[in-house]
C-alpha cells in the first residue's frame, strides 16, 4: 500500500547529547578511533548490529537509554574529549598542509569524480579497490584541507552482497539501502525541498536529487534518481546497482555521473576551476564543461574545449583492456544526437573524440580515449602502470615517442588512519610521537619505528592475529549456518585456524588474472605446508563479478580444497568481502599474498594497508610492489618476468611461492630465541614500517596530485578566465589557427658537423631549414632529437635540444634557418632527427595536443 505522505521520525535528543548527530553525520569518525570507541560505548552490541552505522544506531537507541547517558558523567566526559578533538580538526583548515603550501581557499576549486566511493562499510557505495582508493583520496584531502569536492552516484542497492551455495558457488543478493538511516543528508533548497538536476535522455529528461556526505572538512555529493519526478521505473532504477545492468544502463549512468554531476555542482553554487576524472566513467564531464562555457561566452565547441581541457585531470587505473568502457557508435548516437547538435558537432566529429583512429567509422567509442583527449594532466597509478599505460594508449598520440606519451604516474597510497589498527596506532603514538598523525609523510618520524621494543611490537601483532582468527571463526560459523552446512562442519568451524600459526591473507577481487588458485596447482605440496610441524594457514576472501564464471570457479575450487580432510581448519574462505573483513585481514595476517599476472595489477593497495600494520608482502613484482620491493622488506615472486605461455608462468611462479615459503618465510617466522620472539621477522616488520610507512599513504599521494596537477590546473583556469576569458579566448584562437595551418610545416635540408665517429664531450652543430608557412616562429618549438639507437635502428631514449632561429628574415621561398649546438654524453650508436612542436606561454604541456612534425 503506497502512503499519501512520508515523514522521518528521529529520537528526542537530550541537550547534553545534542551534538551526537553532528558527530554521526561527519564520517571523520571512520578514521578516529576515539570517536569509534565513543559510539561503541554508546550502543554496545548495536554498534556491530548496525554495521558500524552511528546514524542508524542512534535511531535504534531507546529514549530511556539516551536519557540515562545524558546523566552519565563518565560518558559525558568522553563525549567532551571527542567533541574538542572534532572541533579542533574542523576549525583548523587554515593551518593544514594545503593552506601552508599554496594558500587558504574558502571554496572548493577541484571537483573529484568517481563511479564509486568506499568511505565506510555503513555507506556501501563501493565494489573494491577503485572505490576504496577514492574514499581514501577524499579523507586525505580533508586532512590536508585541499579545496576539493567529491562527486558520484548513490546506489540504492550498491554492489552485490555475496554468499556461497552448498557447492561453494558464488550467489549474489542486492539488499536495498535505506538512505535515511545512513550518515548522508539530502540537500535541500531554501524552500526545504530537495535540490534536483536533470539530464536529457532520448525523448525525455531524467531527474536526480543530491545527497551530501560530510568527509571531515570536505563534502561528497551523490546523485540519486529513485524519486517520484521520474515516472518510468527504468529511470528510477538508473542508480540502483553499481556495475549492474547492460551497456545501455552503463552509458546512462556515466551520462548522469559526468554531465549530471557537473550540473549538480553548478546547482549548488560550486563552479570548480579543475576537474579530476578518477577512471574514464566520468569523462562526459569534459563535454559538459565545454558546453557550459560555449553558452556563457557564445563561442564554438573547439574554442571552449581548448580552454576547459587545460584544467582537466584524468587518472587511468586499469591495464586490462576489458576494464575500459567502450560503446558502439549506434549507442553513442542514440544518447548524444541532440547533445552533439548543441555542441555543433557532426556524428563523426563527436565519435572521433573517443576513437584511436578518428576516421575509422566502425571503431567503438572509448571513455578512456575521451578522457585522454580532453585532459591536460594524465597519470597511471604506479611507475610500472605508467609505462604500461603509455604503451597501451600510444596510438592516441600518433608520432609521439613512447617515453613522451603524455601519461605520467602517481603511485597510489592508502589512508593511514583508516587502516592502521587501534593497537598499532597506540604503539605509534608512544614511539613515533604525535607527528606520525600530523605529518604522515615525514620519513624522520617513521625512522623511529626502529625504537619500538621487539616484544611490544610482536605482542601487539599477536593480539591482532588472535582477533583475526576469532573474527574468521565467527564469520565462518555464520556463513555455514546460512548455507545449511552439516552440524559437524559448523562445530569444526568454531576451532578453525590457530592464533599461533603463521597466517597468510589473500583478499581481492576474484578476477582470473589475480590467480587466487595458484597454490592449488600442486595440492600435495600445499597440504604438506598446512600439516607440517611448522604449519601455515590461509584466509581467502573476495568477490567475482556476477558475470565472471571463471572467477566464481576459482572460489569454488578454494572452498572445495578447504573441505578436504588434510586442509580442514587451515584454509578458510570468508564470504562477502567488505571493508570490515579487509581491516581484520590487513591488520592481523602475517603475510599478504599477491599473485597477479604481471603487468595487469595497476597498483594494488591492499598490500600497502598491510604494510602500515607491519604485515609483510609476498608478491609478484607488479603494481606498487615493483617499485617498493627490497629484500629487507618482504619477498618477491620472480624477478619481474613476463611470459608468452601462461601455463608455464603459473608453473614457474607457483613453485617460486612454495620455495620462498619453505626455505625462507616459514623458517624466519618460527625461528625463536629463548624469549620466543622471532627477531629476524621483527626486523623485517620494522623495516617495513620505516621505509614504506611514509611513502605509500594517501597524504603523500594527494600532496603529489596537488604539487604536480591540482595547483597548476587551478592556476591555468584562473589565468585563462581573467578579464572575461581574454587569455582563454586568445589561446583557443591560437590553437585553432595552429591546427588549421599545421600541415604547412616542412623540414628541409639538415646540415651537421657530425662524422661517422665522434668522442664523448665533443661539441656538435646541426642546422635545419624549416618552412613555417603562415605559422609564426613564436608558435613552434624546433628541436633536435638525439639518442642511442635500439636494435631496430630507432632512437630509443632520445633527448630534445631547442634549436634557435638564426634570423627573423625568411628566404624568398619562405624557409627559415635554425641551429643548435650540443655535447655528446654517452658512448654507443647514436642517431638524430629534427621535430617541430607547438609552443605557447599558457601551455607548458603540449604532447596531448597531438601536433608534432618529424624530419623525413
Amino acid at each position: 500500500m503506497k502512503p499519501i505522505a512520508t515523514y522521518k521520525v528521529v529520537s528526542s535528543m537530550p541537550e547534553a547529547l545534542s551534538r551526537l548527530p553532528e558527530l554521526a553525520y561527519n564520517i571523520r569518525w571512520a578514521w578516529d578511533h576515539e570517536t569509534i570507541n565513543l559510539f561503541r560505548r554508546l550502543g554496545g552490541e548495536l554498534w556491530e548490529e548496525s554495521n558500524h552505522n552511528p546514524v542508524k544506531m542512534l535511531g535504534l537507541l531507546s529514549q530511556s537509554k539516551l536519557d540515562a547517558l545524558s546523566r552519565d558523567d563518565g560518558f559525558l566526559a568522553h563525549l567532551e574529549r571527542v567533541l574538542n578533538n572534532y572541533d579542533a580538526y574542523v576549525q583548523s583548515g587554515h593551518k593544514a598542509w594545503y593552506a601552508q603550501e599554496f594558500g587558504f581557499e574558502e571554496q572548493p576549486q577541484i571537483a573529484y569524480f568517481s563511479f564509486e566511493f568506499g568511505l565506510t562499510e555503513s555507506i556501501p557505495n563501493y565494489s573494491g579497490g577503485l572505490g576504496v582508493l577514492a574514499g581514501d583520496h577524499l579523507k586525505a584531502a580533508s586532512d590536508l584541507n585541499v579545496p576539493l569536492v567529491g562527486v558520484g552516484l548513490l546506489y540504492q542497492q550498491g554492489y552485490f552482497r555475496q554468499y556461497l551455495n552448498i557447492d561453494g558457488w558464488q550467489q549474489e543478493m542486492y539488499p536495498e539501502n535505506d538512505f535515511y538511516t545512513m550518515p548522508i543528508r539530502l540537500v535541500t533548497g531554501n524552500d526545504g525541498q530537495p535540490i534536483t538536476i536533470n539530464i536529457e535522455l532520448p525523448d525525455h529528461p531524467v531527474y536526480a536529487q543530491i545527497w551530501r556526505v560530510e568527509v571531515g572538512r570536505i563534502d561528497l555529493y551523490l546523485l540519486d534518481t529513485n524519486i517520484p519526478q521520474n515516472k518510468a521505473r527504468e529511470d528510477q532504477d538508473l542508480t540502483d546497482q553499481l556495475y549492474g545492468g547492460n551497456r545501455e544502463m552503463r552509458i546512462k549512468q556515466e551520462i548522469l555521473l559526468g554531465i549530471g554531476g557537473l550540473r549538480a555542482l553548478y546547482a549548488l553554487g560550486i563552479e570548480p576551476a579543475a576537474c579530476h576524472m578518477n577512471e574514464g566513467h566520468s569523462a562526459f564531464l569534459s563535454l559538459e564543461r565545454a558546453r557550459v562555457l560555449m553558452n556563457r561566452l557564445n563561442i564554438t565547441f573547439p574554442e571552449a574545449l581548448a580552454i576547459t581541457t587545460s584544467s582537466n585531470i584524468f587518472t587511468t587505473h586499469t591495464p586490462v583492456p576489458a576494464g575500459n568502457d567502450y560503446f558502439v557508435p549506434e549507442l553513442i548516437e542514440k544518447y548524444f544526437k541532440t547533445y552533439r547538435t548543441e555542441l555543433g558537432l557532426s556524428r563523426e566529429e563527436f565519435l572521433a573524440l573517443g576513437r584511436f583512429a578518428p576516421g575509422n567509422v566502425s571503431e567503438s567509442f572509448c571513455m578512456t580515449i575521451l578522457a585522454l583527449r580532453t585532459s591536460n594532466y594524465t597519470n597511471g597509478v604506479s611507475r610500472l602502470h605508467g609505462e604500461v599505460a603509455r604503451e597501451m594508449w600510444q596510438d592516441v598520440y600518433p608520432s609521439v615517442p613512447l617515453r613522451e606519451v603524455p601519461i605520467d604516474s602517481i603511485t597510489n597510497g592508502v589512508h593511514s588512519f583508516s587502516w592502521v589498527s587501534a593497537d598499532m596506532g597506540m604503539l605509534f603514538d608512544r614511539y613515533l610521537g604525535p607527528r606520525w598523525r600530523e605529518a604522515p609523510t615525514d620519513q624522520r618520524v617513521w625512522q623511529r619505528a626502529a625504537n619500538i621494543p621487539d616484544e611490544e611490537l610482536w605482542r601487539t601483532h599477536e593480539r591482532r592475529r588472535a582477533r583475526l582468527v576469532a573474527f574468521a571463526r565467527r564469520r565462518l560459523v555464520e556463513q555455514l549456518q546460512k548455507r545449511g552446512a552439516p552440524p559437524a562442519e559448523i562445530d569444526a568451524a568454531h576451532e578453525a585456524l590457530d592464533p599461533d600459526v603463521l597466517t597468510i591473507g589473500f583478499a581481492r577481487r576474484f578476477a582470473t588474472y589475480k590467480r587466487a588458485t595458484l597454490l592449488l596447482l600442486d595440492p600435495e605440496r600445499f597440504l604438506a605446508l598446512l600439516q607440517s610441524d611448522r604449519p601455515v594457514q590461509f584466509i581467502f576472501a573476495g568477490k567475482a563479478h556476477p558475470h565472471d564464471n571463471e572467477g566464481k570457479e576459482f572460489i569454488r575450487q578454494i572452498v572445495h580444497f578447504a573441505r578436504t580432510s588434510g586442509s580442514r581448519n587451515r584454509v578458510v574462505f570468508l564470504e562477502d568481502y567488505d571493508m570490515i573483513v579487509a581491516r581484520y585481514l590487513v591488520q592481523g595476517a602475517d603475510v599478504w599474498l599477491n599473485t597477479p599476472r604481471r603487468p595487469f595489477e595497476a597498483s594494488g593497495t591492499s598490500g600497502m594497508k598491510a604494510a602500515l600494520n607491519a604485515v609483510l608482502s609476498l608478491s609478484v613484482l607488479d603494481g606498487w610492489w615493483a617499485e617498493a620491493y627490497q629484500r629487507h622488506l618482504g619477498w618477491a615472486i620472480g624477478a619481474g618476468e613476463t611470459y608468452d605461455n601462461e601455463e608455464l608462468q603459473d608453473y614457474v611462479e607457483s613453485n617460486a611461492v612454495y620455495d620462498l615459503l619453505e626455505k625462507d618465510i616459514i623458517p624466519t617466522f618460527y625461528n625463536r630465541g629463548s624469549d620466543d620472539l622471532p627477531r629476524g621477522w621483527i626486523m623485517l616488520m620494522k623495516n617495513c614500517l620505516r621505509e614504506l610507512g611514509p611513502i605509500y599513504n594517501t597524504a603523500r599521494m594527494v600532496q603529489e596530485y596537488c604539487r604536480r596537477y591540482y595547483f597548476a590546473a587551478v592556476e591555468n583556469f584562473r589565468s585563462l578566465a581573467e578579464n572575461e576569458y581574454e587569455k582563454g579566448l586568445s589561446y583557443a584562437d591560437w590553437l585553432i589557427n595552429l591546427r588549421s595551418h599545421w600541415n604547412e610545416l616542412q623540414i628541409g635540408d639538415i646540415e651537421a658537423t657530425i662524422g661517422s665517429e665522434i668522442r664523448v664531450g665533443d661539441l656538435l652543430e646541426v642546422r635545419a631549414s624549416i618552412h613555417l608557412g603562415d605559422i609564426s616562429p613564436e608558435d613552434v618549438s624546433v628541436q633536435l632529437y638525439e639518442g642511442i639507437l635500439d636494435r631496430q635502428g630507432e632512437i630509443e631514449r632520445g633527448r630534445a635540444a631547442e634549436m634557435e632561429l638564426e634570423s627573423d628574415v625568411k628566404s624568398k621561398d619562405g624557409w627559415s634557418q635554425y641551429r643548435v649546438e650540443f655535447v655528446t654524453e654517452a658512448t654507443g650508436r647514436h642517431g638524430y632527427t629534427i621535430r617541430i612542436l607547438p609552443r605557447h606561454p599558457e601551455m607548458r604541456r603540449v604532447m596531448h595536443l597531438g601536433l608534432i612534425t618529424w624530419a623525413e
